[in-house]
């Protein structure tokens, strides 16, 4: 961690702003932003729309994979440096969001992005009869591999409370129920974030982290239109068939893994609900966030994972009547399902940061995302994604042009 520094413009700005770094969103990319602000010594505001730890957006519910098994090159340096900030973190703490476990990678063998996550991460190729008591049926021409190293399952919830408490140890400013509804430039430099209630609050630098809502506030503060697609997608539990229970437990050494192909289907171990496991489609119909369908609006995702379950894991897990647990959660989608950190741009230059379009895959990189973020709302640059091998150009709003 950089030696605690105050944002250069607000240090010459003495009193002109009332933080250094206005964070709007708290889910865990903000949460974090917050924490990783707060720790450097800036005065850190951290704004949530809705109640703490709500449920209406992506960072709510019991677990988040975390794995090396990418198919993309640039995504395992950036998961390396947040398992490290996850340690750092439980360590500040006290306590433990992040359960190890195995990662199960497997598809068809002519798979291209599933040949690149085995390589990724230094999987290895295994006889799935002779784990986990015969769990899976796979089918010939499939490739089945497993990290043992690196994986695991991050408590979501818990997750974001911790960054949140350690935000605000360190000083940082948390509001809840607190809607920004306008960001503009300030006065005297800066912006001037304005809430519902006509409430304006100053700050030297504003990063935005507000998730399935990004396009709405991104379009009516600059006229961008960045092209972050909600999804409604559904988190599903199902029951274990009876006898079966401890084969799939995390205690046991049962993986989180990844299915690919048609559907992408993935699962953690059974954990958080003893006797249901976890195994979601990745993926769901397009939604607005202000306005989603809770009975039906997730599709046919769960009648796809149940065909997925009745031909890989017919003899461990219980399909009949559905799944037993169904939970709502959204995804924001780029077109190629990289992520958005840059700055907006425009009027506002490098006093607006933009952490956006994490595509159902980027909890587990939080609290290198925040720390990434702060850094650029505070020093114009990221020194620690340089040191950790992280290429930020991926993530760059001019990708879009055109």
């Amino acid at each position: 961690m950089a030696a605690p520094a105050e944002a250069p413009e607000a240090a010459a700005a003495g009193c002109r702003f009332d933080y250094d770094v206005i964070v709007v969103g708290a889910g865990i990319m903000g949460s974090c932003a917050a924490h990783a602000a707060a720790s450097r010594g800036a005065r850190a505001l951290l704004l949530e729309r809705f109640d703490l730890l709500h449920h209406l957006g992506s960072s709510h519910g019991e677990s988040r994979t975390i794995r090396d098994a990418y198919p993309k090159a640039h995504y395992p340096p950036m998961v390396r440096l947040a398992r490290r900030l996850w340690a750092d973190a439980e360590a500040e703490s006290g306590y433990r969001v992040l359960t190890p476990a195995p990662q199960l990678s497997l598809g068809p063998r002519s798979n291209a992005s599933l040949l690149a996550a085995i390589r990724s991460s230094g999987a290895e190729e295994v006889d799935l009869a002779r784990r986990w008591g015969g769990a899976f049926r796979v089918p010939d021409g499939w490739v089945t591999a497993v990290s043992e190293r690196g994986g695991g399952v991050l408590n979501a919830t818990k997750a974001v409370a911790m960054f949140q408490a350690l935000a605000a140890k360190k000083g940082a400013v948390v509001r809840d129920k607190t809607e920004v509804v306008g960001i503009r430039k300030g006065p005297e430099g800066g912006v001037a974030v304005t809430t519902s209630t006509g409430e304006e609050l100053r700050g030297a630098k504003c990063v935005v982290t507000v998730g399935a809502w990004t396009s709405k506030l991104v379009r009516s503060v600059a006229g961008v239109d960045l092209p972050v697609q909600p999804l409604h997608t559904m988190v599903l539990y199902w029951r274990i068939k009876p006898g079966r229970e401890r084969e799939l437990a995390a205690e046991s050494g049962f993986p989180t893994f990844s299915s690919y192909g048609d559907p992408h289907v993935y699962s953690t171990p059974s954990l958080e609900l003893p006797g249901l496991i976890k195994i979601n489609y990745d993926g769901g119909p397009p939604c607005d966030p202000d306005g989603r369908d809770w009975a039906s609006g997730g599709g046919d995702v769960a009648e796809r994972v149940a065909r997925w379950i009745e031909e890989f894991m017919p003899n461990h897990v219980e399909t009949a009547g559905g799944p037993v647990i169904r939970q709502s959660c959204m995804y924001s989608m780029t077109p190629d399902k990289d992520f958005v950190i840059d700055f907006l741009g425009g009027e506002f230059g490098e006093d607006v940061v933009v952490g956006a379009g994490f595509s159902g895959h980027g909890f587990k990189m939080g609290p290198a995302v925040g720390r990434i973020l702060a850094e650029m709302a505070i020093d114009g640059k990221a020194d620690t994604a340089a040191e950790a091998g992280v290429e930020l150009g991926h993530f760059r709003i001019n990708r879009f042009e055109g």
